[in-house]
């Protein structure tokens, strides 16, 4: 039914177009011979009739057949092209203008490339047809011809038609799980690109198992789990308004500023910190826990174990180490504490090294204890019933002075990067010696900092050699135990570096010339250098966009590095002797030198000492809203209005000071 219907639509329309294009004839012959005399236009007229008519009678006697046809195809595209033009070139002559030019936009004469288009198109035609299996008879019984010069729009849309039914564009069915394998290579950009595309692929494109390893990826939610939201493509959106409300936070020192202070502890000896905890040591013998998240926790108060308690005068703390799990402490008599950071109170573990205990080394993600008294190195771990043993004990030609647990190495194989003197070692517990990665006699090893892969140290230049080429910092892979890369020229002695914390390739590191530098470990260029602490540098640390670095003279500073420009600072009293921040936060432990200060107190015995003494730990939060005024004074909130603001005896410096009745001097 419908074949007949589209039949006899086309013979309706093809009258149509018979009948306009006899009157088109009609009206537009007088205006195309307007200068000839009126008989001529008669007789033409009469003629153009004629052979219109004779054409409509006998259609075939004007258009080849089908068998002239394909002899002609035979022969090649020239002599194709020649026919078509001998053709047109006559039909021109008895037909208006514009069906001239339709008739040549049929035939294809509009460029030459349509000829190759038509070629490339039956043969691709031709191989679709193969690799589908259509059936040949029924290609034999309608074959697709051609559009003859006689056939009319109506013939040529309607094959148009046709063929791009023929070859289907994106109507390829792909398994939803191999699609999805090919969109989990897209960002979040390319998502959201094809989502545009159609409705199955906007459905494809916000998959939840792509956003979720797009969360993963750019750092959110780590330990999360694909269940855990119902839609990740909204918290993906969050995460990283919410990061860059923190990085506008951070540019402006918009946040909390909170002081940790302990008023029994005396003098602050030793500050560390990890995740949400802060671990402090005084000269009292104290150890303060404090959670920057629970600040009520029962775990904040660690107690001391009962030989350094019940010992009088009570030892000072000299290195404390904290992690997610485990809080250490090592004291001046050689005893080492160990607590747990949930349950605090009484030590988990205890033990006591002979003489004092010059470094002290925790891992950050994993229980590993690493204690080194003189020349002397320990390693402890618990086992899996979760008693502590010592895994090895090793003694060195000289007394150690840094020591650093590689990150990420797990339970199984921990492993301790050792500077004494002038040489550097690996130590693994399962091997018998350690293993000596670096040494040059005559030039002591100043710093030390590893990431899981590489190990990066700084070693100070001799001053009397000729051509010494200055200080140096050399980067070694802890697999090969070769040396990669070796950065730096400089004048001073390098005093810190952070390799750990810093971005892929890139290290930071401060000098006693007073500069912080950036080196990229790709190239060995240096990519910042800033000059930043008049007394030198003391502590430093960076990610991809800002560095923050602390000096002698008690200084804090946050520098832009893409600007190499200051955002702000802070100051203190004491030199900056620790600074770790992380997305949000910002911790600054300010640690004087004088851990015996005269005159702190009225009489020696006091536990009490005054405030200047005692040094600061600084905990500052940027993840608050930036329209919060919990972080500004209560005096700079003040108006005009109120005169609590006139009872700290100052004058505010807005203009209300200077309103009559405002003050009373007024």
């Amino acid at each position: 039914m419908a074949d007949n219907e589209l039949a006899a639509f086309r013979e309706r329309w093809k009258q149509e177009l018979t009948t306009t294009k006899e009157d088109q004839r009609l009206v537009s012959a007088p205006s195309s011979s307007g200068t000839l005399p009126r008989h001529q236009e008669e007789k033409e007229r009469d003629s153009k009739n004629r052979y219109f008519e004779e054409f409509c009678q006998n259609p075939n006697t004007r258009e080849p057949t089908e068998d002239h046809k394909s002899s002609e195809r035979s022969a090649g595209i020239e002599h194709e092209g020649r026919d078509e033009e001998q053709s047109t070139a006559e039909e021109s002559e008895d037909q208006p203008e514009y069906v001239s030019i339709a008739k040549s936009l049929l035939d294809g004469r509009t460029g030459p490339l349509l000829d190759r288009i038509e070629v490339e198109r039956t043969r691709r035609k031709r191989k679709y047809q193969k690799t589908t299996n259509v059936c040949s008879t029924s290609m034999q019984q309608q074959p697709q011809k051609k559009a003859h010069k006689g056939e009319g729009l109506v013939d040529q849309l309607i094959q148009d038609l046709n063929d791009v039914n023929d070859i289907p564009f994106f109507d390829i069915e792909l398994p939803y799980e191999l699609a999805s394998k090919i969109f989990q290579y897209l960002n979040r950009t390319e998502l959201g690109r094809c989502a545009q595309v159609s409705k199955a692929w906007k459905v494809l494109a916000e998959d939840g198992v792509l956003w979720f390893r797009l969360c993963v990826k750019e750092g959110y939610h780590q330990d999360a789990s694909v269940s855990d939201s119902p839609c990740w493509k909204s918290a993906l959106r969050d995460c990283r308004n919410s990061a860059k409300s923190v990085r506008s936070n951070w540019n402006n020192r918009v946040g909390s500023i909170s002081q940790l202070q302990f008023e029994l502890g005396k003098v602050l000896c030793d500050v560390s910190s990890s995740d949400h905890f802060v671990l402090a040591g005084y000269t009292s013998g104290d150890v303060r826990l404090w959670d920057t998240i629970h600040w009520d926790s029962t775990a904040s108060y660690l107690k001391t174990n009962s030989l350094s308690a019940n010992s009088q005068p009570r030892p000072h703390v000299n290195h404390v180490q904290v992690n997610g799990t485990l809080a250490a402490a090592a004291y001046e008599d050689g005893c080492v504490d160990l607590w747990s950071t949930e349950t605090g109170a009484e030590p988990v573990h205890h033990y006591q090294c002979p003489g004092g205990v010059q470094a002290l080394a925790m891992s950050p993600d994993s229980p590993v204890l690493a204690c080194a008294a003189g020349p002397d190195v320990r390693l402890d771990q618990p086992d899996d019933c979760g008693y502590w043993r010592t895994l090895c004990q090793v003694h060195l030609p000289k007394p150690v002075e840094i020591l650093v647990l590689v990150p990420g190495r797990g339970h199984q194989c921990p492993l301790a990067a050792v500077v004494a003197g002038e040489s550097v070692y690996l130590l693994k517990p399962r091997e018998d010696e350690p293993r000596m990665l670096h040494t040059v006699y005559g030039h002591p090893v100043t710093c030390l900092d590893s990431s899981n892969s590489q190990v990066a140290f700084g070693v100070k230049s001799s001053g009397w050699a000729m051509h010494d080429g200055g200080n140096k910092i050399h980067v070694y892979n802890l697999e090969t135990s070769q040396l990669e890369i070796c950065v730096g020229n400089s004048v001073g002695d390098f005093t810190c570096i952070n390799l750990r914390d810093s971005a892929p390739n890139l290290l930071v590191c401060g000098n006693k010339d007073r500069r912080v530098r950036v080196f990229d470990l790709r190239s060995g260029s240096s990519v910042v250098s800033l000059y930043a602490h008049h007394l030198g540098v003391t502590s430093v640390q960076a990610d991809d966009w800002k560095i923050v670095s602390g000096g002698g003279e008690g200084l804090v500073c946050v520098w832009e590095m893409r600007k190499a420009a200051k955002l702000w600072e802070m100051h203190n009293r004491h030199p900056v002797r620790h600074v770790r921040f992380n997305t949000s936060t910002l911790v600054t432990a300010n640690i004087p030198d004088d851990k015996s200060p005269r005159g702190a107190c009225i009489t020696d015995d006091d536990l009490t000492a005054h405030r200047r003494h005692r040094g600061v730990i600084c905990h500052y939060d940027f993840s608050e809203d930036a329209t919060s005024q919990d972080h500004i004074l209560p005096i700079c909130r003040s108006n005009y209005i109120e005169s609590s603001g006139y009872n700290y005896n100052i004058g505010l410096a807005v203009p209300y000071d200077r309103l009559a009745g405002s003050h009373p001097s007024h």
